[in-house]
């Protein structure tokens, strides 16, 4: 790259940090990359981390030592959180998504990469400093929320299914009972598709009694990984949960299959945002 100005530096550097969220990046990187001296890069880094932080766009965190860098950790105000779920509720509440059983039509949200990107950052955020290692969801809607909120926490994903299939090699099954209608169902998972040990978020696209994600939590278990937290996009009103602890952006407050009526508001995520 040709030698560039200090504005030059800011723009191609704020590019870069943007498109590798979460990735430790050595500042000799950057040196060379612009012919540039550790003290300007230091000083440039001070202005963009300035910047992202006042404009409540996520934190530059600086790692010391010789292995160390400067870290880009993505985040979502409270009010950009805010327009975002009040949008997707409005989406989300037009009469012909209703399906039976109170469920809802989803898979074009799910598959606009525009929605899964700002949904995917402001998860990733939220759990901003959790130390994950993978990103885990249930084949097959969850699997492009999944990719979006592990991009921008830069970790794998796994997926669980009710099929096993042979090109997954050796796995780990159980049964567990669906939360909504209490029937039992098989839930399997690739052994290496987690490592011993990791810390694990379980990302859902939709939650009603619970059951799937208890099921993935206890798979968990059986490949002594750890559960650091499960993120829902919507979660529906249900008398039975079978989970206590997670993060869900929009609560279906009303469904009414008889007169086509969808009422949606946010959900828990507003006490867990972190500007």
């Amino acid at each position: 790259m040709k030698k560039l100005k200090r504005s030059g530096r800011l723009v191609d550097m704020t590019n870069f940090l943007l498109k590798h969220p979460n990735q430790l990046i050595p500042l000799h990187r950057f040196s060379e990359r612009y012919g540039a001296a550790r003290s300007s890069i230091s000083e440039d880094l001070g202005i963009v981390k300035e910047i992202f932080e006042s404009e409540q766009m996520g934190y530059l965190t600086t790692v010391a030592g010789v292995s160390g860098g400067v870290r880009y950790e993505p985040a979502v105000s409270a009010r950009e959180a805010k327009t975002l779920v009040e949008s997707l509720c409005r989406r989300l509440e037009e009469p012909d998504r209703l399906l039976p059983g109170g469920y809802l039509y989803m898979m074009d949200v799910l598959g606009e990469p525009g929605w899964m990107n700002e949904i995917g950052r402001l998860f990733a955020g939220i759990y901003r400093g959790q130390n994950i290692d993978v990103v885990m969801t249930m084949a097959t809607k969850g699997i492009p929320l999944a990719y979006a909120v592990a991009a921008y926490l830069d970790v794998p994903i796994c997926i669980a299914r009710r099929d096993h299939r042979v090109t997954e090699g050796s796995v780990v099954s159980i049964n567990y009972v669906s939360g909504s209608n209490k029937r039992v169902q098989t839930m399997s998972l690739a052994r290496r598709s987690i490592p011993e040990g990791s810390d694990v978020l379980i990302v859902d696209d939709f939650m009603k009694g619970g059951g799937t994600a208890r099921g993935m939590s206890e798979l968990l278990t059986e490949v002594n990984a750890h559960l650091v937290g499960i993120a829902v996009l919507v979660e529906a009103r249900h008398s039975e949960r079978l989970i206590d602890e997670y993060i869900s952006l929009v609560r279906l407050d009303e469904v009414n299959e008889q007169e086509k009526q969808i009422k949606a508001g946010p959900g828990n995520y507003t006490n867990h945002l972190q500007y």
